[in-house]
């Protein structure tokens, strides 16, 4: 079997490295009542694309620090009873994507709701307001502040608990059955939404992103995604004086910390050759889910998902 990091028992067995604040549980819940107290001011504007079976829109709701979220919502044209609901992550730096991958899942007879993440690829805002160097990404941000719910991935982690919510709130949602996937970095986002949100009943994060930052800087693998960690080092700390506290900062917004709090029912995808999220930064987010879950493994893909993943997630949720 091929090996880019640990034999396969051990990867089984492993729960990663990267340093957990002690107050890791209380500041997750001051950030939920943080969005608690958010005005939304949910907005929905027709699309300019349309579909003969489904209707799309743009909706945008307001975030914590006041930024506005955009997400591409598909529906299926005259609902009749609950339906479930899709909600999609994109990967780093991307957006949303195309209206008409969104199709598919109208079809099935699901709403879709795919976000923009803030600061990214799409339209959702970055309002700044941390000290320090913001990188060419999105990682580091906010770790020089001294108020650790300056982290910029805190407020993308509660973008995500907030469409759900929103989701959820639709008089058309089935509330038993609402759904998350993506990949990398929305492998990550699966999980903290689901971490955040604990009614999601299903998700479906491939090769995620945002977990076990440490180990991914022993492997010497803070490159492409992570590359951003290698950088601050070198320009910030670079006899790694406040390693510790550098890496106990990420623990916040690390995805194998939150695992425990997820109760969905979890189908994760990895391949045993990925060298951008190394496999066992993702089985450490594995090994730490107490709910049902299964995890398929592909021994010779990297960070990429075969056609055959996108097959499994929509029998996964509508099984």
């Amino acid at each position: 079997m091929p090996v880019l990091d640990m034999p396969l028992k051990e990867l089984e067995a492993y729960r990663g490295i990267n340093p957990k604040p002690a107050d890791f549980d209380d500041y997750w819940e001051k950030a939920l009542d943080e969005l608690d107290k958010v005005d939304i001011k949910l907005e929905l504007v027709p699309a300019a694309f349309q579909s003969p079976g489904a209707d799309c829109y743009d909706l945008y709701f307001t975030g914590t620090r006041g930024a506005r979220i955009h997400v591409r919502h598909a529906r299926p044209k005259n609902i009749n009873g609950k339906i479930p609901a899709v909600l999609f992550f994109h990967g780093y730096g991307d957006s949303a994507g195309a209206w008409l991958d969104k199709l598919g899942w109208v079809n099935a007879g699901a709403s879709v709701f795919a976000i923009d993440v803030r600061g990214q690829g799409g339209e959702s805002e970055d309002m700044g307001g941390t000290r320090g160097t913001t990188m060419d990404g999105q990682v580091m941000r906010g770790v020089d502040n001294d108020d650790p719910q300056k982290l910029l991935y805190r407020d993308i982690f509660l973008d995500t608990a907030a469409l759900a919510r929103i989701a959820f709130d639709m008089d058309f949602t089935d509330p038993e059955r609402v759904y998350a996937f993506g990949g990398s970095q929305g492998g990550a986002l699966t999980l903290a939404c689901a971490a955040l949100e604990p009614r999601i009943a299903k998700i479906a994060p491939m090769y995620p992103f945002l977990s076990d930052y440490k180990r991914v800087w022993e492997m010497d693998l803070d490159l492409d995604a992570y590359r951003e960690i290698k950088y601050y080092f070198r320009k910030f700390d670079p006899a790694h004086e406040r390693e510790d506290e550098v890496f106990t900062r990420l623990g916040y917004i690390d995805v194998h910390h939150l695992a425990p709090r997820i109760k969905a029912e979890t189908l994760m995808f990895t391949g045993l050759l990925d060298n951008i999220c190394p496999p066992s930064t993702q089985f450490a987010a594995y090994n730490n889910l107490t709910c049902k879950k299964r995890h398929i493994i592909y021994p010779d893909y990297a960070h990429e998902h075969p056609y055959q993943a996108m097959d499994e997630i929509f029998k996964f949720f509508f099984s």
